[in-house]
């Protein structure tokens, strides 16, 4: 009889989970039918943001603004690392990032720039921005983070080249700038191309104008020795004009392109490429 209820027991605790299995069991359970935590409302992440930029700003900052031509009036003086670092603890927030766009603060335009997601990007909020581009450094910022990897880029700079919105021209050229560092796949004619835009824009006198031309024509000379090669004939052909900004724009760029480090950088890359090429056509061994 004992030998039975030994036995008994024994089947029986085999076939019952102890309590702790049975806890895990259900906890797990809980866990795969939780439904995900939804975000904050949309008001109080947009509180949280330009909470942590008011806290991040500083009044000296601010005051220096106005040594480099952006308007103050709508600023809290935050340096660029402190927003960076704000746009990395937030992550990617299509939401947000509009929202801050249209609160028309600096700042907040700039993370807003850091915080949207460039494959989303459509072409009418790109025109959208654009348009509302009012000094140099949110033009550039929204370009160089967000705008040069949206699909829609090359489009836009073609577009932009011909307007006559100063900032919104500006953009196109510093699009095309940021491209030469950011579409490593791009082919040269597209570049060739914006060396054409390059020389059209070039005579606009305005000064945010004429140095986003020339920031593109340096870039542009410096990809690779094909394009440094048409680079330098452009700016050859600006530095010998009559007129004053596109010599300006032509002059510049040759000192930069005509410099030992970019000559060195582009022979280089030029040296590079058929070593790439023959270990790409040699035949693999097995070890």
């Amino acid at each position: 009889m004992a030998r039975t209820a030994a036995t008994q027991a024994v089947a029986k605790a085999t076939r019952t989970p102890s309590a702790s299995k049975r806890a895990a069991s259900k906890q797990a359970a809980s866990t795969r039918e939780a439904p995900a935590a939804s975000p904050p409302p949309l008001a109080e992440r947009l509180g949280d943001a330009l909470a942590q930029l008011r806290a991040a700003a500083s009044t000296s900052h601010r005051d220096g603004l106005a040594r480099y031509a952006i308007p103050t009036e709508r600023a809290f003086g935050v340096p660029m690392a402190s927003i960076q670092g704000i746009a990395k603890r937030l992550g990617r927030d299509r939401e947000l990032a509009e929202a801050l766009w249209g609160s028309g603060w600096y700042e907040a335009r700039l993370l807003a720039s850091y915080l949207d997601d460039p494959a989303q990007v459509s072409a009418a909020q790109m025109d959208r921005w654009g348009r509302q581009f009012d000094n140099w450094a949110v033009c550039d910022t929204v370009c160089f983070a967000l705008f040069d990897r949206s699909p829609h880029a090359w489009r836009k700079i073609g577009q932009w080249a011909g307007r006559r919105d100063e900032y919104l021209k500006r953009a196109a050229f510093a699009l095309l700038a940021s491209k030469t560092v950011h579409d490593k796949a791009a082919p040269d004619q597209a570049f060739l191309h914006g060396l054409e835009l390059i020389e059209a824009g070039a005579g606009d006198e305005r000064n945010f104008v004429k140095k986003a031309v020339n920031w593109a024509l340096r870039s542009i000379g410096k990809r690779n020795a094909v394009l440094h090669a048409a680079a330098l004939a452009v700016a050859k052909r600006l530095a010998a004009s009559e007129d004053a900004a596109p010599r300006w724009v032509g002059k510049d760029a040759l000192r930069e392109l005509n410099s030992a480090a970019v000559v060195a950088r582009v022979t280089a890359k030029a040296a590079r490429v058929p070593a790439r090429k023959a270990a790409a056509k040699a035949p693999r061994t097995r070890k």
